[in-house]
């Protein structure tokens, strides 16, 4: 299992190679420049811009630069953000985009597994129509107008929630995005539980255990909770991934001072280091939780061997 793990990591290297090439010169090619402003900015001040970031230099001597100081850990400078690192608006954002987005992976999976298996227990019952029906709702209605619903019915309408704004450590701001995120996960993975338990039901040993009458929560417990979670796992990896990257839309909306409210900007502003960077730290994000997922299908499934 270790050797396998450090096979993946390194195999992390020439992945993140191609990501980052990719997105370096898809930027560059794209129309508009960090220094473009709505008042066009005088030759002489616009040429001193560039030869201060490196942007006056051909295109393949900045991509070598680039990947020089990438390999010694640094990001580089944000054209936007004057006298901020990349790296350090990402340090400012990541807990702030972390928290939100553990607390919703742990509630879409703490509602979804527990709602798919009840589902699946009562087969074709009323209870299964209505589980199945508001997860279809929940998986058709996108993260931005979920959003604005929310908002509008707890904050604006009954005044419970703010809808804007962070304070660290307070769970009032965090409710709103939090469910806004998971909502569509927590569907998503009661229908993958659901359609999973009932494959597992199906199998011999499983009509063996009942036949015998061992009692239900001991039966899901000891023989199908493990097989049933083994595709719940699988959709996690991407999964909580699209949590963090989902909060994109998320932050823009409720106002967090996150990661993905810096893409978001750095995006507008054509701050190319800044998206760079955020690519990067998605891309590995990805990567490693991939490579976690992979590892929990061995512990999960004692058949599977990575070695």
């Amino acid at each position: 299992m270790l050797s396998y793990a450090l096979r993946r990591l390194l195999g992390v290297i020439p992945t993140l190679l191609v990501i980052v090439t990719a997105a370096f010169f898809v930027m560059r090619l794209a129309p508009g420049g960090p220094f473009d402003q709505e008042q066009t900015l005088p030759p002489a001040i616009a040429a001193n811009l560039e030869a201060a970031y490196g942007l006056d230099q051909p295109m393949l001597v900045q991509f070598g630069n680039y990947l020089a100081g990438l390999a010694h850990g640094d990001l580089g400078p944000s054209f936007k953000y004057k006298d901020f690192r990349v790296s350090e608006l990402i340090a400012r954002g990541l807990p702030v985009t972390l928290t939100i987005g553990t607390l919703a992976l742990l509630m879409a999976v703490g509602l979804g597994v527990p709602l798919g298996m009840t589902a699946a227990w009562r087969h074709n019952g009323s209870l299964d129509h209505a589980v199945m029906g508001v997860a279809i709702v929940g998986i058709a209605i996108p993260t931005f107008v979920v959003a604005p619903v929310l908002a509008l019915a707890f904050g604006v309408k009954l005044g419970w929630l703010p809808v804007a704004g962070w304070e660290s450590g307070s769970a009032r701001y965090m409710i709103l995005p939090v469910m806004t995120l998971a909502l569509p996960f927590v569907a998503f993975i009661a229908r993958l539980t659901r359609g999973s338990l009932l494959e597992v039901l199906q199998a011999p040993y499983m009509r063996a255990a009942r036949a015998k009458g061992l009692e239900r929560g001991a039966l899901l417990r000891r023989h199908a909770l493990k097989p049933t979670l083994l595709p719940v796992v699988s959709f996690l990896g991407p999964a909580a991934a699209a949590m963090l990257t989902g909060s994109l839309v998320v932050e823009q909306v409720f106002g967090l001072p996150g990661v993905g409210r810096y893409f978001v900007q750095g995006a507008i502003n054509r701050d190319y280091t800044l998206v760079m960077g955020m690519v990067i730290f998605y891309a590995t994000l990805i990567l490693l939780l991939n490579l976690v997922v992979d590892l929990l299908y061995g512990w999960l499934d004692p058949r599977i061997r990575h070695d």
